[in-house]
């Protein structure tokens, strides 16, 4: 095995700040549950609060954190949202759904869900650089649409969307509009007002928080119905003991997310940028996918013609180099990553395709390390193939 770490999968999930570690730890003796009336029930709900301010600030609530809803992810936030539109749409009868072909598989597949029980859902297509075609926007959004869901940003090849404009738009047809920010949130600055969406959704380990709690943005008279029912949590909201710790660490997470953003994005771009030009330099016919510049600072997806991508990966992670062909929730499939194919790059460059996700803890070493193994890897590589570059 190599000596050499260079985790750069950033978008799959993120290491545990020691700050957060270390907040989380202090806190393991807040063990009582929030919803307990003594002592130290009031503790934990103090505690849980405190997280749900910190959490809503970073999207850009200050004054009405109940916006805010806890859940186990950005998985049963975006299930919750849909779930909310099949009670919604059957009793309305309006039950058109517009999203579009980059989203991600739990969006896709709950969309899914709801054409297969009669509501008319529209995939809308992408340019060649992942951004959603207005004027074909506005044509699929109509009178009949109940709810438009468009990701701020794609985790796969890092392309922001205009969600503000999007939103507007499907108000003005009377629609609710819901975007996947999983990936925006402490990358880009998230402002729910000034977006005025109805619903976001967004996930802690994305944040450098831990796994398995995540929240749900509601804008003020949207409609909600509990995905999960039982207890009177979250006004009802969304049964469940609350996972004080996973809480209490998101806020932290949440917290040094929002004090850093500008540094964060500036000193991810001047990576990236350093990447991205680095392969160019040296390695022949790739093609870098994406938008040129209304894309996430940290991320870089990169085809390499007659190259494998998985075979790259392996190659990369013998050097002691992490990566991945796409999405992480789509890596036990053998099918071509379904962004890249929307965006009209064919099979054989989809298989061919690397995503550097870049994080806090990249330095310029790891890229001069990458640029250093990389060129060598796609060389040999092509070499070996049937496949011409």
């Amino acid at each position: 095995m190599p000596d050499k770490n260079v985790y750069l999968d950033y978008n799959a999930t993120t290491p545990l700040r020691p700050e957060v570690a270390e907040a989380m730890k202090l806190d393991l003796d807040v063990y009582a549950n929030a919803s307990s009336m003594h002592e130290a029930g009031r503790r934990a709900r103090a505690r849980v609060e405190e997280a749900r301010a910190q959490v809503a600030a970073l999207v850009g609530i200050h004054s009405d954190p109940e916006r805010i809803i806890f859940t186990s992810g950005g998985s049963e936030s975006n299930n919750t949202v849909f779930a909310i539109m099949f009670h919604l749409g059957r009793k309305s009868g309006r039950k058109g759904i517009v999203t579009t072909a980059i989203e991600h598989p739990c969006v896709l597949n709950a969309a899914l869900w709801l054409k297969e029980e009669g509501f008319p859902v529209t995939f809308l297509g992408v340019d060649e650089y992942g951004m959603v075609n207005m004027d074909e926007f506005r044509s699929a959004v109509g009178q009949d649409t109940l709810l438009v869901s468009v990701m701020a940003a794609n985790n796969e090849i890092g392309t922001i969307q205009d969600i503000a404009a999007m939103a507007e738009y499907a108000h003005a047809q009377g629609a609710y509009f819901h975007t996947d920010a999983t990936q925006a949130v402490g990358k880009i600055d998230v402002d729910v007002l000034a977006w005025k969406v109805d619903y976001l959704t967004m996930s802690c380990h994305k944040l450098y928080g831990p796994k398995g709690v995540g929240a749900l943005y509601l804008k003020k008279g949207a409609p909600l119905e509990p995905l999960i029912r039982g207890g009177h949590q979250e006004h009802g909201f969304r049964a469940g003991t609350y996972n004080n710790i996973g809480i209490l660490g998101f806020g932290i997470a949440a917290r040094l997310a929002r004090s850093e953003l500008v540094l964060y994005g500036t000193r991810m771009l001047q990576l990236r940028s350093k990447l991205r030009d680095g392969i160019i330099a040296t390695i022949p016919k790739v093609r870098v996918n994406g938008h040129p510049s209304n894309v996430l600072p940290n991320t870089l997806n990169v085809s390499f013609p007659g190259a494998e991508g998985e075979a790259i990966l392996l190659y990369l992670d013998l050097a002691g180099i992490r990566v991945s062909t796409g999405s992480a929730c789509a890596s036990g499939s053998l099918d071509p990553s379904h962004v890249l194919m929307a965006t009209g790059v064919g099979p054989e460059l989809a298989h061919g395709s690397i995503r550097f996700s870049l994080g806090r803890d990249t330095t310029e070493a790891d890229i001069d390390y990458v640029l250093d193994v990389l060129p060598k890897a796609i060389a040999r590589l092509r070499s070996m193939s049937t496949i011409e570059a």
